[in-house]
């Protein structure tokens, strides 16, 4: 070992063009560091990475990049990603939308999301179009930055938040529907809010990943060619040329304990070839002694008309055990969703013990990394809303 593990502060907007040439060394294996992408507009995280994931120290020579996962809680895990699988998923990207082409960057970057953005420009030699987020997501952003991307080919990457915010406003649901492609990952995108975006023109291109598989590496359930999937009594474990070497401070973690192969924490089914992910089974609510997917719930929820977000977690029940409870983002201009409505809904689709015992009425979903729901806080606000 011969490599030492770096940080690389990136920047969420034009400053991002500085670290370019780190990233080039990435792809093509170069340098004699790793590095470890932390955010420069959060130094309290950036200490919390670097304090978990000992940049200074050693690393195996064929590390490129040291990747974290945007869990909830507990230490952050470093997903370890070689040069030749971040090419592979670069290229697998490009050959299943039809051809390189130039890239829109509205995501952070120091999430595996954003950094793809980048390594996929450089890959296809073209210049990533940035469009600051540091402040949030505004939607009339892309309108001038879309009109802005040349090439044959023009893409970009979103997590579901922003293309509901996108649907929102005319202007910029034009300007992504000029796109040749929008990937759509991070979480669950509602099936609504899908067919919504399909039917305004814009090519939805649902994807399934992670940091320890270099993000997305199944496309509309087809995985990219170098991945494999298979389920295992129901969880969905990948393997292929786009997986990381393991963790950098966990090295004896059971989810690499058999080589090349990644045992997710996500519940799927596998049928002629096309995925369907079910949810995450560490989220699972045991209520009654039975067992439910929250995202499975959510999906459903999800179709009611009152409903523009919603997520479903368990809460404690000195009888159930848990109770499935639900926090709605009410659909604009609508008349807020009842309790009992919602029961109804869902037990229409599902059995009564997915129905939703809670509700609590909120104006945004708060979210941890790239789109994903903050179950952790909401379930604070529904525990409090409670007890109330």
């Amino acid at each position: 070992m011969s490599k030492t593990l770096r940080t690389l502060p990136i920047p969420t907007g034009s400053g991002v063009s500085d670290v370019l040439p780190h990233l080039r060394q990435v792809l093509d294996g170069s340098g004699s560091a790793a590095w470890l992408p932390v955010p420069t507009s959060d130094r309290r995280e950036a200490r919390r990475l670097g304090d978990a994931l000992a940049p200074g120290e050693p690393i195996d020579d064929d590390i490129a990049l040291v990747v974290t996962t945007s869990g909830t809680t507990g230490v952050p895990k470093g997903a370890m990603l070689t040069a030749s699988a971040l090419r592979a998923s670069g290229d697998a990207t490009h050959e299943r939308l039809g051809g390189p082409g130039s890239w829109l960057l509205a995501l952070p970057t120091h999430h595996i999301a954003g950094l793809q953005v980048l390594l996929r420009s450089l890959l296809a030699g073209t210049e990533p179009t940035v469009v600051d987020v540091s402040g949030g997501f505004l939607p009339e952003a892309l309108t001038g930055a879309i009109a802005g991307m040349r090439g044959e080919r023009r893409y970009t990457s979103l997590v579901p938040t922003q293309l509901i915010k996108v649907l929102e406003a005319p202007a910029a649901t034009a300007a992504l529907a000029d796109l040749d492609a929008v990937l759509i990952g991070g979480a669950a995108t509602p099936v609504p809010v899908y067919e919504q975006a399909r039917d305004a023109g814009i090519n939805v291109v649902r994807t399934y990943g992670m940091s320890e598989t270099c993000g997305g590496c199944v496309y509309d359930g087809v995985p990219l060619t170098g991945a494999k999937i298979r389920i295992d009594n129901g969880r969905i474990v990948i393997g292929g040329s786009m997986i990381a070497a393991g963790y950098r401070n966990m090295p004896e973690h059971p989810a690499f304990a058999e080589p090349g192969w990644f045992r997710t924490d996500d519940a799927g089914e596998f049928h002629d070839g096309v995925l369907r992910v079910r949810g995450r089974l560490d989220e699972a609510i045991s209520t009654g002694g039975l067992l439910v997917i929250p995202q499975v719930v959510e999906a459903v929820l999800a179709t009611h008309p009152a409903v523009a977000e919603c997520v479903v977690l368990g809460l404690p029940d000195e009888r159930l055990g848990q109770r499935v409870a639900v926090a709605v983002v009410p659909a604009p201009g609508a008349t807020p969703p009842t309790l009992d409505a919602l029961r109804d809904h869902v037990l229409a689709e599902l059995d009564a013990v997915a129905a939703p015992r809670d509700l609590t009425l909120v104006d945004e979903i708060p979210l941890l990394g790239p789109g994903k729901p903050d179950r952790a806080e909401l379930r604070k606000t529904l525990l409090a809303g409670s007890a109330s």
